[in-house]
């Protein structure tokens, strides 16, 4: 009896020095950066906005959410092209359940569609960074997740916002459309391997037929949240970047002539 009892007293004492985890706690912050340029028509742009909705409400999402060391992520959401259409935006939220990332997917459906003009992947990543600095959660990882149809072609370079990003600790993985390659130059994904993605991981994920974005977006969160790179389909980092980071600029003059003659350059 007595040893029993100093059992139980020694479980209770131990249990009462443990602290209990933080709700401020999670396994990831995760802002989604999605590419609604001019160059994608609104048909593509709605493809895929529901790839990323699809994902969102995803049984496969869901356990890699729940089966992270808290249980529970933090989101946030913006679109961008020339310029982040701040309107888009879809504040932080946590998510730990099935009825949350329902939630927050029924925030991204309920916004308009619509496209705008130019591509700037950089003042998205900034963007994005101002995001993360900001989030109210305390993240083990820090996320941008850019997709995109093009290279950077308007304000500033890419790879300097790249870096710092990555400076700061956060990690920028890539989602390539190549579905209707936008002029540039070489390939996207490698575009996107050199000149976009960083940190610890990254990864860039290409994406050549529509009706391959809702498995591709599904893939992509799923490696994020659950912190696992499968190698098929990755495009690797080379050790040095072998693409022009500024080919994007360089084409601008042609592709503005082409697709935006009425915008002043």
């Amino acid at each position: 009896m007595f040893t029993t009892l100093a059992m139980l007293l020694s479980l209770t004492g131990a249990a009462a020095l443990t602290p209990a985890a933080s709700n401020n706690q999670v396994d990831v912050a995760l802002v989604l950066a999605v590419d609604m340029s001019g160059s994608m028509d609104i048909e593509e742009a709605r493809v895929q906005r529901m790839g990323y909705v699809e994902a969102l409400r995803h049984a496969e999402f869901i356990n890699a959410v729940t089966a992270g060391l808290n249980g529970r992520i933090a989101m946030s959401y913006f679109e961008w092209a020339g310029s982040v259409n701040e309107t888009s935006l879809v504040e932080w939220q946590l998510i730990d359940d099935a009825e949350d990332a329902a939630a927050f997917a029924d925030r991204i459906a309920a916004r308009p569609v619509y496209t705008r003009r130019g591509t700037s992947i950089s003042n998205a990543i900034a963007f994005a960074s101002k995001l993360i600095a900001t989030i109210p959660y305390d993240a083990t990882r820090r996320v941008i997740d850019v997709s995109g149809d093009g290279p950077n072609n308007l304000g500033p370079p890419v790879d300097p916002a790249r870096d710092a990003a990555v400076a700061s600790g956060t990690v920028i993985n890539g989602l390539a459309i190549i579905i209707r390659p936008s002029g540039s130059a070489g390939s996207l994904d490698r575009y996107y391997a050199d000149c976009v993605i960083g940190g610890p991981g990254s990864f860039v994920l290409p994406v050549r037929r529509s009706e391959d974005f809702a498995v591709a977006i599904r893939q992509k969160l799923v490696m994020e949240v659950s912190h696992r790179q499968p190698v098929e389909q990755v495009v690797p980092v080379q050790v040095g970047p072998a693409t022009d980071c500024l080919i994007g600029e360089k084409l601008r003059p042609r592709l503005l002539d082409r697709v935006y003659p009425e915008l002043d350059r």
